[in-house]
C-alpha cells in the first residue's frame, strides 16, 4: 500500500466559500436532496451538488497519471467504483487505446447521462456487493465515493475492492485538524464517513485493503 495522489490538483482548482455553503440554503435540505443522487445532484443548482457536471477533459491528466503509474496497457480490465457519468473511464480509453473499462454507480441518473462512448460499459450497482468474480480486474479504483457509505457498507466495499481487483487505488475525503474537519462538514452533502487519515488506516487494516490511496482535504 502506498500514498499516491492523483486528485489533489483537480480538487484544489476549485475555490470554495464554506460559510456561504451553509448560509445561502438550508444545509439539511440540500443534503437530503443530494443523497438521492438524481438530476438535482448532478445537474441542478450548485448548492445541491455539482451544479451541472459536464465533460470538459479535466480527468485526462488523471487518466495519464494512472496509466503511467500502473503501467496500464491495451487489454487490461479496469473498474471504476462510483463512476458517475464515466468521464474518467472515457479519458482512460483515450489515454490507453484498447483498454477494457467497466463502471458501477448507485445513481441511475448518472449512468443514463454518462459519456455515450462508455455508457454501454456502465451499470447501476452498489459498492458493497460488486457483481464481478474474484480478481477479475487488472485495476480497480474509486474516487470520492467510499466516504459516502455508512460503516457497515464501507467495510463491505473495501473488502469488495480487494476481492475483485489485482491492483487498487482509492481517494476519500479526510481531515488533519479541526479547521479542515469544520470545512468538510460545511461543504459536504453526501458524506457519511468522517475520518482522519489515522482512522482511514484503521479501516484499511481491518478490511485487508492492500491497494494505494490518497486523501483530499478542505483547507
Amino acid at each position: 500500500m502506498a500514498y499516491v495522489d492523483f486528485i489533489a490538483p483537480i480538487h484544489k482548482a476549485t475555490q470554495r466559500d464554506y460559510l456561504a455553503r451553509v448560509n445561502a440554503f438550508p444545509k439539511a435540505e440540500a443534503a437530503a436532496i443530494a443523497k438521492k443522487f438524481g438530476q438535482e445532484y448532478w445537474d441542478g443548482e450548485r448548492h445541491l451538488g455539482y451544479g451541472g457536471y459536464k465533460y470538459d477533459g479535466r480527468w485526462r491528466k488523471v487518466a495519464d497519471a494512472m496509466r503511467d503509474h500502473y503501467g496500464l496497457k491495451a487489454g487490461d480490465r479496469v473498474l471504476d467504483v462510483g463512476c458517475g457519468k464515466g468521464f474518467l473511464l472515457y479519458d482512460l480509453t483515450q489515454s490507453v487505446p484498447g483498454i477494457q473499462v467497466t463502471g458501477i454507480d448507485i445513481s441511475g441518473y448518472g449512468i443514463e447521462h454518462a459519456k455515450e462512448e462508455v455508457r454501454p460499459f456502465l451499470k447501476v450497482a452498489n459498492a458493497n456487493a460488486l457483481p464481478f468474480a474474484d480478481k477479475s480486474f487488472d485495476f480497480v479504483y474509486s474516487i470520492t465515493t467510499l466516504h459516502n457509505l455508512k460503516c457497515f457498507d464501507l467495510d463491505k466495499a473495501l473488502r469488495e475492492m480487494e476481492r475483485v481487483g489485482k491492483r487498487k487505488y482509492l481517494c476519500v475525503e479526510s481531515y488533519r485538524n479541526e479547521s479542515e474537519k469544520v470545512n468538510l462538514l460545511y461543504w459536504q452533502l453526501t458524506c457519511e464517513a468522517f475520518f482522519s487519515p489515522e482512522e482511514w488506516q484503521w479501516w484499511f487494516d481491518r478490511t485487508g485493503y492492500t491497494g494505494d490511496h490518497s486523501f483530499i482535504y478542505f483547507e
